[in-house]
């Protein structure tokens, strides 16, 4: 049997093969961050036939001071609950496993947005907008993990599979990783133990929300690719940690990088991060980046690059890409 068809177990999320759709903003949400018609019929497009084992629902803020975007998916109440049982049921009826990705955007959001001046780790500028945010206070980031949480419990509450932590793309976790925004001289910065703290306080304070059995995956910027920024290394250390605290997945990315790695384009370019965190770490590791061809994704995997292949761009272009890729496999 092919790789790409094998069927995964990780903790109590069963999956049917190793394609994931990946979190891909869409702006389709209600002005409010309500679940919209647009977004249920676009997810259930992208799951006919059930070909993708694992759709990644975009990035949703946790909290309105950590809201990305317009028309971004809101997480930040209990009232979006009743909205998003629709969508899970939807991606769930035509045979995919859902879970929804929560955020807070940090010093990627914007006044315009936000209404206030955003906050991060430390008073420095955010490498990817140029935006100066100011620094949180200890009682502010208590509030952040207790909105983590909460967030965490209503993606359960709405049926979803499992929730996915964000700590890529510059956003406020990566943030807190990366020595580029976190010069905090207390428990917070410092080392990579430090830097992961946040992390960790979240992970503990989501299992509790969501109790012992329900999924909690994690997508890392494993590199910022920026000179005094995080390291594979760092990674690998902080993937460690991770795992010990209750992740079942990792999601590798980029971090200040965002979805890019300076000067590659090939299929799976960020290969070297997840193939050092998987050599690192028990769990599953999902690849994403450039992945167009079926045929490159099954190499990446038969390599022991990673366990699971994000495909995004191919997917949002032709959702009838999985359906040709899985059934050219058989």
């Amino acid at each position: 049997m092919k790789n790409m068809l094998k069927p995964l177990q990780a903790g109590k999320l069963a999956l049917h093969n190793r394609l994931v759709m990946p979190p891909m903003a869409t702006a389709k949400s209600q002005a409010d961050g309500m679940v919209s018609q647009d977004i249920i019929d676009y997810y259930n497009e992208k799951s006919q036939g059930g070909y993708i084992s694992l759709i990644i629902i975009e990035h949703s803020y946790i909290m309105p001071q950590g809201k990305a975007s317009e028309n971004q998916l809101s997480i930040a109440d209990d009232s979006v609950v009743e909205s998003l049982k629709k969508l899970s049921e939807t991606i769930h009826r035509n045979g995919c496993k859902a879970v929804m990705q929560i955020n807070h955007a940090g010093s990627a959001a914007s006044e315009d947005i936000i209404g206030s001046v955003p906050v991060a780790p430390s008073a420095e500028a955010n490498p990817r907008r140029g935006n100066m945010p100011r620094e949180l206070s200890k009682k502010e980031i208590e509030d952040i993990i207790e909105g983590f949480a909460a967030a965490a419990r209503r993606v359960k509450e709405a049926g979803f599979d499992g929730v996915e932590i964000h700590s890529a793309h510059g956003y406020l976790l990566n943030q807190f990783f990366s020595p580029l925004t976190n010069k905090r001289t207390d428990e917070y910065g410092g080392d990579v133990y430090g830097r992961t703290r946040m992390h960790l306080r979240v992970i503990e304070a989501v299992r509790k929300a969501v109790g012992e059995d329900f999924p909690i995956l994690m997508r890392l910027g494993a590199s910022d690719f920026m000179e005094g920024g995080t390291t594979i290394e760092d990674s690998v250390i902080a993937a460690k940690e991770f795992e010990k605290a209750g992740i079942c997945i990792l999601d590798i990315s980029g971090g200040f990088s965002g979805y890019n790695v300076p000067d590659q384009s090939g299929q799976g370019y960020f290969y070297p991060l997840s193939q050092s965190v998987k050599k690192a770490v028990s769990i599953p590791v999902i690849l994403t980046g450039g992945i167009t061809d079926i045929e490159a994704a099954e190499k990446l995997l038969t390599e022991e690059k990673a366990d699971l292949i994000g495909v995004g761009r191919a997917i949002l272009k032709d959702s009838t890409w999985a359906q040709r890729a899985i059934e050219g496999l058989k």
